[in-house]
């Protein structure tokens, strides 16, 4: 098993190394101008995201499918995966990240306008967009559309499913003592009481534990910074002096160049966020909307609200408490850094870390079940939606280092189909923009 994990764990490096993050970094630039710049509507986008839009076709509101969205994309990456960008970066990598995230709303923007425009209503009566339908009809090549939709489908179950349930076991066991197959016997028996109902109870109980769970973890990192305040004038100076210049080894961390927090700061952005992986136009497509553009900004504010907000108070906390300086790395710098504070601290993890999983369990659910209706038709539901829940059972008693590789290279491939698409029909999503924000008199 050992040679199995290595041979994934270099096959992860390969396909999340330079080229796909420079590919997935360029869409974002690329788009950006391509539209506009269409980040200078995000307040507007916001206030969309508000309002009843009762036209058009659609199964879910576009503030359901926004937080379906979300609940899919603020996960463990929001907390560990920055703490494995400062450990590896420096805290020059928060800003990286932010960036990242500025940049990645157009790309985020350009998935959904692609994904309204080219659904389609199924059998069942539902609707059903994506990546693999704007390949399929937007530049006739339905088999790279199946490429991609192998790739969702197996990704969701390592890294939508089964490693997330293991993370809230193991630290259930860890915190608590609980034993691990009655958390898993919990989380499974909450995961089939949603999922089995199909998008709408998903984007019903999203709708409520999205924006609780976001609130409640910004809130608690905020008061981790005010009650350390007196320092963050220096934290945030270290952020931006780290970005440009590297930072210098100080106590036990070894030290990192421009480069590493580039490197780090940039992959840990685009892979919390998933902008350019095509994740999230799936079910940017289920809303009810007469336009792709309105429903897109919806969509965009996704980033905005993960990597700009989020990610951004978990580095500020991270680097501000000041451990990365030991070389504490990943989950052991992440829970070190929220434990400097009593009750407050760990509390905020560990409420933050079981609802940001449970959440990606059922978001990922439904891009998952989406991609093998797709290869398969709509007989592929119900047995897939059976196999997710069975899978959160063996993920929170099983140790998962392949599954976890494995999920990794499954989805960074996944961004190789979407970008081909985003980039081929970047003509049809500067129109679409054109269209809806200078309409002809």
């Amino acid at each position: 098993m050992s040679q199995i994990e290595r041979v994934l764990l270099a096959a992860s490096d390969v396909v999340w190394g330079p080229p796909l993050l420079i590919l997935l970094g360029g869409t974002h630039l690329f788009l950006t101008f391509r539209t506009g710049v269409i980040q200078r509507h995000l307040w507007r986008a916001i206030r969309i995201t508000f309002s009843r839009d009762t036209e058009g076709d659609g199964d879910v509101s576009h503030f359901g499918a926004l937080t379906t969205a979300l609940a899919a994309t603020i996960g463990t990456g929001n907390i560990v995966g920055v703490a494995t960008a400062i450990g590896y970066g420096g805290p020059g990598a928060v800003l990286w990240m932010w960036l990242t995230g500025v940049f990645g709303i157009a790309t985020k923007y350009g998935e959904a306008v692609l994904a309204v425009k080219y659904r389609v209503r199924t059998p069942r009566g539902s609707m059903a967009g994506g990546p693999m339908y704007a390949l399929e009809r937007g530049l006739g090549l339905r088999w790279l559309g199946r490429v991609f939709a192998v790739f969702t489908a197996v990704a969701a179950f390592g890294i939508g499913c089964m490693v997330q349930a293991n993370a809230v076991s193991s630290l259930a066991w860890e915190t608590f003592r609980f034993p691990l197959w009655a958390t898993g016997a919990v989380m499974t028996v909450l995961t089939a009481v949603v999922i089995l109902g199909g998008i709408r109870s998903i984007a019903a109980v999203c709708a409520r534990l999205v924006p609780f769970m976001a609130v409640f973890y910004v809130l608690g990192c905020l008061v981790l910074l005010l009650l350390r305040a007196d320092t963050l004038p220096d934290t945030l100076a270290l952020i931006v002096r780290g970005a440009f210049s590297g930072q210098a080894a100080v106590g036990g961390f070894v030290g990192a160049g421009v480069r590493e927090a580039l490197r780090f700061g940039v992959a840990r952005g685009l892979f919390s966020n998933e902008s350019g992986l095509g994740s999230a136009p799936i079910v940017a497509a289920a809303a009810r909307t007469r336009d792709p553009v309105r429903q897109a900004l919806v969509s965009a504010t996704g980033t905005f609200w993960d990597t700009v907000v989020v990610c951004l108070m978990t580095g500020l906390v991270l680097v501000n408490m000041g451990d990365w300086r030991e070389g504490v790395q990943g989950a052991a710098l992440t829970k070190a850094a929220f434990a400097h504070i009593p009750a407050v601290g760990p509390a905020v993890l560990t409420v933050g870390l079981v609802t940001f999983v449970f959440s990606t369990i059922l978001g990922w659910s439904y891009y998952g079940e989406r991609a093998a209706e797709y290869l398969f038709g709509p007989r592929a539901i119900r047995p897939y939606r059976v196999a997710w829940v069975a899978a959160v059972m063996v993920g929170s008693v099983a140790s998962l280092p392949a599954v976890w590789a494995f999920a990794d290279v499954a989805n960074g491939l996944m961004a190789v189909p979407n970008l081909v698409s985003l980039l081929l029909l970047s003509g049809v999503i500067a129109a679409e923009t054109r269209r809806h924000f200078n309409p002809p008199a």
